[in-house]
This record gives structure tokens, sequence and C-alpha cells, in this order.
């Protein structure tokens, strides 16, 4: 998962979180499952980032069988741990090529799905 605009910009906030239920292996994305969005105009606190990533993982077609899996830096470096009290099954950062890629395909989407919503 990933979300765009964790920022204000010209005053106003839009934040837009992609979810990508995607099968990897380690190095690349077998296929993808489906998708998902969710929106916000709430300012980027770590609370309403989570709730956002929340909402879109949780509107996915399929719920996931494995971890939703981020950047460490869409929640401020906070702890896997701490962060992960809001997912199911589990949560965890990027460890491998193929999640990150999967990470990156959420990236183009949520930045894609902004710019339509601004």
């Amino acid at each position: 998962m990933d979300i765009s605009g964790r920022h204000e910009e010209d005053g106003e906030c839009l934040m837009v979180a992609a979810a990508v239920h995607a099968r990897v292996d380690s190095a690349r994305i077998r296929s993808v499952e489906g998708m998902s969005f969710a929106a916000s105009r709430e300012g980027p606190t770590l609370e309403a980032t989570v709730a956002l990533a929340a909402d879109a993982v949780g509107n996915l077609p399929t719920p996931p069988a494995g971890p939703v899996v981020a950047e460490g830096g869409e929640f401020y470096e906070e702890p896997a741990a701490r962060v992960g009290l809001s997912f199911q099954p589990e949560f965890k950062y990027v460890e491998s090529i193929g999640e990150r890629e999967t990470v990156q395909a959420a990236h183009h989407a949520a930045y894609a799905a902004r710019e339509l919503l601004r």
C-alpha cells in the first residue's frame, strides 16, 4: 500500500491511499488480485494516515491472506508493531524486491488517483 499527499498544499490536505493485493515472490509481482482506494482531507497525522491506509486495505475486493506491506516513511518511521495494530492479518515494512515492486505499483496508483481528485 502507498499514500500520496501526506502534506498540505495551498492550505488544503488531500491524502489518497492505494492498496494493491498482489501475489509476489522474492523478486517480482506474479499477479494482481485487486486494487482499492481511500481518500481523506484530514491533516496528515499518524492516526489519520493509519486510518486511511486501513480503509484502503479494507476496501479490497478480497482480503489479503498475507501481510500488508508499506515503506517505512508512510507511517513516519513508526515501528511496524505499532502500525500493525490497525491491520489484519499482519503488517510489515518492505523486505523483498517483489514487495517493493508492489508498493511501487500502489504508489503510482495513489498518485494518479490523487491527481484526478484535485
